[in-house]
C-alpha cells in the first residue's frame, strides 16, 4: 500500500506540474561513460523550463552551444563533428548544471532483434573465459530494458558502462563480439546500444512511417491509423473518468476511505507483440542519437511469413532510416541458423523461404547479411557460437562501412544459372579466392529438377568459380535448389571460410 501511495502522489504531481519549475534534464542515452559518434555532428537534446536558456559545453575543446527551451520545454543543441578520442566532460547548464564525465567519441552501433540478439555472454560459447577476459574500458555498453508502448516514449531507464567482467555477462553476446572485432581493428572507442527482446516479431520494432513506405503492408498501415484514431476519439471520456477518480482519491487520502483502482487508459498497442509497440518504447527514445549503423538478428517469430518477410524488413529499414535522418546508414543482419521447427507445424521449407526473404533484402542499399548455416544447431534455436556471428557481422562493417579492401565479408551468393547439357552450371558472387568444401567431403544439399518440378538429390562439383549440378535421373534439368530445408547444414564455402547462403533458382 505504501508503494501504491507513493506512485499515486507522483502521478498527481505529474498531472499538475508546471514546466516553468522544471530543471534541465537529459534522456538517459546521454550519460557518464557514453560514446558519441565521431566525425559526425552530434545532436544533444533534453527538457527545461519554457523559455530557459540552456548552455552545452564540451570541456577543453572550445565547443559551446546555447539554445532555448521551447513552449513545451524541449530543447536541442548540435555539437560539431569530433574525431575519435577522449575522455571529455560535457556540461549542460541552465538553472542547474549537469556534468557528464568520461565521455568518448568513437563508433556507435545499435544492436536489435529477438532472442538470438538478446542472448547473453554468460549463456554462450566459452562464457567463463569470455567473461574473465572482458577488460575493454573503451567498449561501452548501453542495455535497454524491455518496454512496450502504444505511444512514443521519450526516455529509457539505462546507463552506459565500460566493458568489465561484471557488466558483460548479461549483455548481448553477438553485439559484444561485433564490437570487440571492430575495436581491435579500428582502435577507437566503441559504443554498443542493445535494444532487443526475445520471442518478438519484426512488426513491433517498426515505426509507422516504415509500414507507410511499403505497398505490400498497406493494410497494417491502415490498421495502425484506425487504432490511433479510435484511441484519440475515446480519450475525452477516459480523461473525464480519470479526473473524477483523482478527485475521489484525493478525498479518500484525507478521510482514510478505500481507494478504488484507476480507470484503464492503456493504449491497445501497448504490448510487445503489437506493431510499433517496441519501436515506441525501446527505439524512439534513442532517436536522433548519432550513430554509425545497426546490426539486426531476428526472424524466428516470423517463420510463416515467407517472402513477405522481405517486405517487412524493408519497412523496418526504411522506417529507422527515416526517423533517424542519417541517410541510408548501414544495416547488417543475420540470416537465421538451421533449426528443426517441426514442432511448430508446417512445411520443413518454411525456414528456407525466410532465408530467401533475408537474401532478397540485400537489394536494399547499404545492407549486409551474415550467413550462419555452418555454426547453428538444428536441435537448439539458440546456437551458442555467438562470437562467430558477431565476427561475420563485423566483416561486413569493416569492408563496407570502414573501407577495408582486404576483408572478405560474404560467403558465396547465388548469381545465375545456365543449362549445360544434362547439367546446370551455377554462378556465384563472393567466391573470394575460390569455392571449396568446408569439410573436404563432396558438396551436400544440392537438388535438381526437371519440368515436373520434382527435386532429387544431385551431384555437385566445383569447376573453377562455378558449380556443375546433375543427376542421372534428370536428363533435362530446369532448376536447382541448395540447402532448401530447415535442418540443412551444407558444406559449400569460399576459401576464406564463409558459407554459401541457401537458394533456389526458381520460386516454385
Amino acid at each position: 500500500m505504501k508503494r501504491f501511495m507513493i506512485l499515486l502522489i507522483g502521478y498527481m504531481l505529474f498531472c499538475t506540474q508546471s514546466p516553468a519549475h522544471a530543471e534541465v534534464t537529459l534522456p538517459h542515452i546521454f550519460g557518464n561513460n557514453m560514446v558519441m559518434q565521431r566525425d559526425m555532428p552530434v545532436l544533444i537534446w533534453g527538457w527545461a523550463a519554457t523559455g530557459e536558456e540552456v548552455a552545452v559545453t564540451l570541456q577543453d575543446t572550445g565547443h559551446a552551444v546555447k539554445t532555448t527551451a521551447d513552449a513545451k520545454g524541449n530543447w536541442h543543441a548540435k555539437l560539431p563533428a569530433m574525431s575519435a578520442g577522449g575522455p571529455y566532460t560535457l556540461h549542460v547548464a541552465a538553472s542547474n548544471t549537469l556534468k557528464l564525465t568520461n565521455v568518448m567519441f568513437g563508433e556507435v552501433w545499435v544492436c536489435s532483434g529477438q532472442s538470438n540478439m538478446e542472448w547473453p555472454v554468460r549463456a554462450s560459447k566459452d562464457s567463463e573465459a569470455e567473461i574473465a577476459e572482458a577488460d575493454y574500458p573503451m567498449i561501452r555498453l548501453f542495455d535497454i530494458p524491455h518496454k512496450a508502448s502504444g505511444l512514443l516514449v521519450p526516455d529509457v531507464e539505462a546507463e552506459w558502462h565500460p566493458t568489465t567482467p561484471e557488466t558483460i555477462e548479461n549483455f548481448s553476446a553477438v553485439a559484444y563480439a561485433f564490437g570487440r572485432k571492430l575495436y581491435k581493428n579500428l582502435d577507437v572507442p566503441i559504443g554498443l546500444i542493445n535494444t532487443s527482446w526475445g520471442g518478438t516479431r519484426i512488426e513491433p520494432w517498426t515505426p509507422p512511417v516504415g509500414f507507410d513506405s511499403v505497398h505490400a503492408l498497406e493494410s497494417t498501415s491502415k490498421e495502425l491509423q484506425d487504432i490511433h484514431a479510435k484511441y484519440r476519439a475515446e480519450l475525452p471520456e477516459k480523461m473525464a473518468a480519470i479526473e473524477a477518480w483523482i478527485a475521489e482519491t484525493r478525498k479518500a487520502l484525507e478521510t482514510g476511505e478505500v481507494i478504488s483502482p484507476m480507470p484503464d487508459n492503456r493504449h491497445p498497442l501497448t504490448h510487445h507483440a503489437q506493431p510499433t509497440g517496441l519501436y515506441n518504447g525501446m527505439v524512439h527514445p534513442l532517436v536522433p542519437f548519432a550513430m554509425r549503423g545497426t546490426i539486426w538478428y531476428q526472424g524466428e517469430s516470423n517463420l510463416r511469413d515467407g517472402r513477405l518477410y522481405h517486405e517487412k524488413m524493408k519497412a523496418l529499414i526504411n522506417g529507422w532510416r527515416e526517423v533517424w535522418k542519417q541517410g541510408d546508414f548501414p544495416f547488417y543482419f543475420v540470416q537465421l541458423a538451421p533449426y528443426d521447427y517441426s514442432g511448430w507445424g508446417g512445411s520443413p521449407h518454411l525456414l528456407a523461404e525466410i532465408w530467401e526473404a533475408q537474401t532478397a533484402t540485400l537489394s536494399v542499399p547499404n545492407t549486409g547479411m551474415a550467413v550462419t548455416t555452418d555454426i547453428g544447431n538444428p536441435k537448439d534455436i539458440h546456437p551458442r557460437n555467438k562470437q562467430e556471428v558477431g565476427r561475420r557481422l563485423a566483416l561486413w562493417a569493416l569492408a563496407k562501412t570502414y573501407g577495408r579492401e582486404d576483408v572478405t565479408y560474404s560467403g558465396p551468393l547465388y548469381k545465375s544459372m545456365e543449362v549445360d547439357g544434362n547439367a546446370i552450371r551455377l554462378n556465384f558472387d563472393f567466391v573470394g579466392s575460390g569455392l571449396t568444401s568446408g569439410d573436404g567431403e563432396p558438396l551436400t544439399w544440392f537438388e535438381i529438377a526437371g519440368e515436373d518440378k520434382n527435386f532429387v538429390t544431385a551431384t555437385a562439383t566445383i569447376e573453377e568459380d562455378t558449380i556443375v549440378v546433375s543427376s542421372d535421373t534428370v536428363s533435362q534439368p530446369v532448376a536447382v535448389r541448395f540447402g532448401w530445408h530447415q535442418t540443412a547444414e551444407p558444406n559449400l564455402i569460399n576459401k576464406e571460410g564463409l558459407p554459401a547462403s541457401p537458394f533456389r533458382t526458381h520460386p516454385w
